[in-house]
């Protein structure tokens, strides 16, 4: 579980973030919209402490241990795992190497075997070359390739808090729906595993149903409610008032 009580960060010196707070119960999944600039991806980096990311109040629970002084390391070996709005590429460390370290890191004991065939297992599963393993990480990877080795590395690290910025950006139909069967594989095989996912878009939330829908607007999450909150954005756009007269009678205005 991952509560989040009255938070506020800043980037350099703009306050993003103001009195945030959610809770995220297990094996649930919670969406977050909201325009431009509002602070989703702000509320994923300070999570996994990006260190252009200051908190500047409250604090971040999970699993009933406070995690704000730990370093991003700590926080994976936690259990939690973001899937990178923009992957990064790293030349000369290849996806075998990286996922085998990762592993490792995590005080698991790593059977070489049973490694490469789980791995070679996702990778057919997400519809990946399987030269792609022996590649630079991201290095050369389209967007929809590079979003596919961020599902493959959450299905081989096996997180209990996944964190998803944007998965669906700069992915193409397709691309969306192996991502998709993927996610829901790993959630039926991992019950208690929750997730936090940020879009624009409701193409996404076509696959994946979410329990929860929250608006961020101006640092805070100002409602809740289910998937027909989302269906609403996406004919209506991000206009609150209209959001207010128009949504369901199941969402909730909050402080």
């Amino acid at each position: 579980m991952l509560n989040i009580k009255n938070l506020s960060v800043k980037v350099e010196d703009k306050v993003i973030l103001k009195d945030l707070n959610l809770d995220i119960e297990d094996g649930s999944i919670h969406v977050i919209m909201g325009p431009n600039g509002v602070g989703k991806s702000t509320l994923t980096k300070t999570i996994m402490k990006d260190p252009n990311y200051k908190i500047i109040s409250g604090d971040i629970i999970y699993n009933e241990n406070r995690i704000n002084d730990l370093k991003t390391d700590e926080v994976a070996r936690c259990g939690i795992f973001l899937a990178m709005q923009n992957p990064i590429e790293i030349d000369g460390v290849n996806n075998l190497d990286f996922l085998r370290t990762a592993l490792s890191s995590n005080n698991k004991s790593v059977n070489l075997y049973s490694f490469m065939k789980d791995t070679e297992k996702e990778v057919k599963n997400l519809q990946m070359p399987s030269e792609m393993l022996r590649r630079s990480l991201n290095k050369g990877f389209s967007g929809g390739e590079k979003k596919k080795n961020e599902i493959l590395q959450m299905k081989i690290l096996k997180p209990d808090f996944v964190m998803f910025d944007e998965i669906d950006s700069g992915v193409d139909v397709d691309s969306l729906k192996i991502i998709a069967k993927n996610i829901n594989e790993y959630k039926k095989e991992n019950e208690k595993a929750s997730y936090l996912i940020i879009t624009h878009y409701t193409h996404l939330l076509k696959y994946i149903k979410p329990d929860y829908v929250h608006i961020l607007k101006d640092g805070k999450i100002v409602l809740t409610g289910d998937y027909s909150l989302a269906k609403e954005i996406e004919e209506n756009g991000f206009n609150f008032d209209n959001i207010m007269s128009n949504v369901n009678d199941g969402c909730d205005s909050s402080e």
